[in-house]
């Protein structure tokens, strides 16, 4: 039902999942654990799959929290429940209040979690190649720093995400990062088509937490395309479903 960092799992007071498909009551493509409010799946089971996640997480099914994500570098500090109808548009979120989980939608772009385990703040961010070149991941660091995280003390876990050997991208793609910055060539390798390249996504991720000072970082090592655990969003366009489910990655303190 889940997967989890290492470097999370030994935070005390931390709870946090990269929840799979598995265990949920929705079926056909949704089957079985889509937590998509933005999806075409029956409300009733996406409500379900949620609050069995936010059981999974030893909290209210209320305080379990996910963004209108619209791969944006824009970042929301928690610090109370909202509800779906009312949720930020943003693709990341900070709190330092406990009980409250921060979760991010995903099927193919990266979910990453972050934690200050001295200053007892975390964050989510939902960033695919969109919001990763926009800098929703410096951004989310600064919301932290906001509220007495230090950099150097941050943990960040990438989890599930479309890896470079399903990631392919075509020439207008690898001139935008190259234009970006010329060293990005190192996150592409030739596809077997013309004109076509692999991306590694995870890999340009990490190097940017890199860059904006994070030194300690995990990554969980699933591509949500070859793994069949995982929805992905490339997959049903490659199978010519009419829609897909989201995966649901979160993160929460201790009361």
């Amino acid at each position: 039902m889940k997967f989890g960092s290492s470097l999370l799992f030994a935070v005390p007071g931390l709870r946090h999942a990269f929840f799979t498909r598995e265990g949920g009551v929705s079926n056909g493509i949704y089957a079985s654990l889509n937590g998509g409010v933005g999806s075409k799946d029956d409300p009733a089971h996406v409500a379900e799959n949620r609050r069995r996640m936010a059981e999974e997480l030893k909290i209210e099914p209320t305080h379990f929290l996910t963004a209108f994500q619209v791969h944006s570098p824009d970042v929301v500090i928690a610090t109370e429940p909202w509800d779906t109808a009312s949720r930020p548009h943003a693709d990341a979120m900070v709190t330092k209040t406990p009980g409250l989980a921060l979760g991010v939608s995903a099927a193919d772009c990266g979910p990453i979690l972050f934690v200050d385990p001295q200053a007892r703040v975390i964050g989510a961010a939902h960033s695919g190649w969109k919001g990763a070149i926009g800098g929703v991941l410096e951004s989310t660091i600064a919301a932290m720093e906001g509220l007495g995280a230090a950099r150097d003390s941050i943990i960040a876990a990438i989890g599930p995400l479309i890896r470079q050997q399903s990631y392919e991208v075509g020439a207008e793609f690898v001139a935008r990062f190259s234009e970006a910055d010329a060293d990005n060539a190192a996150f592409f390798v030739p596809s077997s088509r013309p004109n076509h390249s692999m991306f590694d996504l995870a890999g340009y991720i990490r190097q940017r937490l890199e860059r904006a000072g994070i030194l300690m970082i995990d990554d969980v090592d699933v591509c949500t395309y070859a793994d069949e655990r995982m929805f992905s969003y490339r997959r049903s366009v490659h199978r010519k479903e009419p829609d897909y489910g989201r995966n649901i990655h979160a993160i929460v303190l201790d009361d």
